[in-house]
């Protein structure tokens, strides 16, 4: 949840770690600071706010030092607030934490009967002092060769800690390395010539290097300027970096000239589908397929699809797509749920878990438990390497590229059209897909970039229409089958970055409870393409109008009897009903965009939420 970085070598550390967070500020943003050693000593800037009020804190102060390391938070333990803020300091050494130790009020407990004061409300500080008590004492070494006090000390520490962190400590008393350890919260060291760098996502440090190593579960590092050595916290056993080289440039993360990277993102959308479909579909052969995903497991008798948020409603299109077309019964699971329930699984059940960021707490602690019990178990995600693509049997990647917004947009569309790829090539293991329906498929898939596009360049109507719609405080959605979880993608997004109350419901349950809602003050939307249950729809829709509902209505282009009953109506190119996730989808998240936008809320970094949700 919260953002890390952490530099050491012969720059001036403040700018780097200054960018570094600005380009992490999604993880996080309601507090920030650095520490930085200057002149043997720690020098501490933290503030409540955001990188910006951090920059301007720091203009004041001119922080020099060629070691540091930063923070940008989002509060679990503790208000946002500058006490709250990270790094904590306690006797000279400074930690900055990404996670939730969930033993904290135990060891505080303890720490405070043992005559020790704390000066904040979150469960980080404990940290610090367990790391300062353990070089205040006298102990075995926790890693054996090693005769580093700093070193062994936040070993020994980490140990009596359970729960989830990503950590960087620096100390004045050994000013020559950075501390940097990791368990189930993301962490990457960046290499480069005569210095070394520490975050959380590798965007922060696109500008400096693109060789980057992934710290695994209970890896603890040494990062000096010249060297990273890595041991597992567990055993005491060195272990051999794995170095990975990523190529993307720096030009990736930035707007290229949009207002914000949501918008941006939106945009890419055409992109993004043709970059996911390359090399998976073989036109000639008539199948699908997914290099990195070895789908040689027997037909599975249930697929189980377990994931939150954005995640889960992709989940929920492809439980349609496996009934229907690969004709192989689905479930959808909340992960936050899902392993606290007791759910019976089969050994023949397959699951799937999904997630953008690929380290989703719920979603990668749903995994595990999968694991734990043999389930065969396939992961959907954008980044490589990440935790839940590393601990995942196989892993299909959507090929999204960064995704910085807050509220995910392209990445979704990714995600669902994975799952209708996975749907065709395990429906044609099972027998139930022929060839002659893959050619229908990959024909259809192959028009859809276009179609994108088609619907990104009738944008201007999408902002008109917003602009209608700004002064409400509440919304309905609804849609039936397919359309039904795209009704609930449309509305997450207009909560997220608007802060407008709305609320998906499937469009038959309407007058199971929600229609009491409905008055002159109420718009509804509804998802009323053409397709098998339009007709049902528009009953539906009628039914809101009785009530004086604002009637809403995503269309199919050309569709006069419906668009005569609206008040207002959006139009969407006219596809098969197994491909209007992706055409149905981009003018909801435009009209939640535009109606932010036009509200000046802050679109990229709505309030109370992250990018990548590491903490359960």
């Amino acid at each position: 949840m919260c953002g890390i970085v952490g530099y050491i070598g012969e720059k001036e550390a403040p700018d780097i770690l200054l960018q570094g967070l600005r380009r992490l500020e999604y993880r996080g943003y309601d507090s920030a600071g650095l520490a930085v050693l200057s002149q043997g000593r720690l020098k501490v800037v933290r503030c409540a706010g955001k990188i910006s009020a951090l920059q301007q804190l720091l203009s004041e102060k001119k922080l020099e030092g060629k070691r540091g390391i930063g923070h940008t938070r989002w509060a679990t333990h503790g208000r946002p607030s500058e006490n709250n803020a990270h790094p904590h300091v306690v006797n000279g050494v400074a930690v900055v934490h990404n996670g939730i130790i969930e033993n904290y009020s135990e060891l505080k407990k303890e720490l405070i009967e043992a005559g020790r004061k704390f000066a904040s409300e979150t469960d980080t500080e404990v940290l610090s002092h367990l790391i300062d008590a353990e070089l205040a004492a006298s102990s075995s070494p926790a890693l054996p060769g090693s005769k580093m006090p700093l070193f062994e000390a936040v070993a020994r520490a980490l140990k009596r800690v359970e729960g989830t962190y990503a950590i960087a400590v620096i100390s004045e008393r050994e000013p020559d390395y950075l501390v940097a350890a990791k368990n189930f919260s993301p962490l990457i060291i960046g290499l480069g010539q005569g210095e070394n760098f520490i975050a959380s996502d590798i965007p922060a440090l696109l500008p400096y290097t693109n060789r980057f190593i992934t710290l695994k579960e209970n890896e603890i590092a040494r990062v000096s300027n010249d060297s990273v050595e890595i041991y597992d916290l567990v055993s005491g056993e060195s272990r051999a970096p794995s170095v990975t080289v990523v190529d993307l440039s720096p030009v990736a993360a930035e707007k290229e000239g949009h207002k914000h990277f949501m918008h941006k993102e939106i945009c890419e959308t055409p992109t993004v589908f043709t970059n996911t479909f390359l090399g998976r579909i073989k036109r000639d052969e008539r199948k699908i397929c997914f290099e990195e995903a070895a789908l040689n497991f027997p037909r599975p008798d249930r697929i189980i699809i377990v994931a939150c948020g954005t995640s889960y409603h992709a989940g929920l299109i492809g439980k349609h797509y496996f009934e229907r077309i690969a004709g192989i019964p689905a479930e959808v699971d909340y992960a936050s749920e899902f392993r606290y329930r007791q759910p019976v699984l089969r050994p023949r059940d397959l699951a799937i878990v999904i997630s953008q960021s690929g380290e989703t707490a719920d979603t990668l602690a749903a995994l595990k438990t999968l694991k734990e019990k043999g389930l065969k178990n396939l992961a959907i995600c954008n980044v490589m390497n990440s935790s839940i693509a590393r601990t995942a049997d196989e892993v299909i990647y959507t090929r999204a590229g960064i995704e910085i917004g807050v509220a995910s947009t392209k990445a979704f569309i990714a995600q669902v059209e994975v799952l209708l790829l996975l749907s065709l090539a395990l429906g044609k293991k099972a027998g139930s897909v022929q060839p002659d329906d893959i050619k229908y498929f990959i024909n259809n898939l192959s028009r859809i970039p276009a179609l994108l596009e088609r619907q990104l360049a009738a944008e201007e109507k999408v902002k008109e229409l917003a602009a209608q719609f700004v002064r409400f405080k509440d919304f309905i959605y609804f849609g039936r089958g397919i359309n039904y979880p795209v009704a609930l993608e449309g509305a997450l997004k207009l909560k997220e970055i608007s802060y407008i109350h709305a609320e998906a419901y499937p469009a038959g349950e309407m007058k199971h409870g929600p229609i009491a809602l409905i008055d002159e003050e109420m718009p509804v939307l509804g998802v009323a393409t053409r397709g098998s249950q339009l007709k049902k729809i528009i009953s539906n829709l009628l039914e809101a109008k009785a009530r004086g509902g604002i009637l809403l209505g995503l269309i199919t282009k050309g569709d006069k009897e419906t668009s005569a009953l609206l008040d207002y109506h959006l139009e969407v190119e006219d596809v098969d009903e197994y491909f209007q996730p992706f055409l149905n989808t981009l003018p909801l998240q435009l009209f939640a965009y535009h109606v932010a936008d036009l509200k000046g809320t802050d679109v990229d970094q709505p309030r109370n939420l992250a990018k990548s949700v590491t903490v359960e």
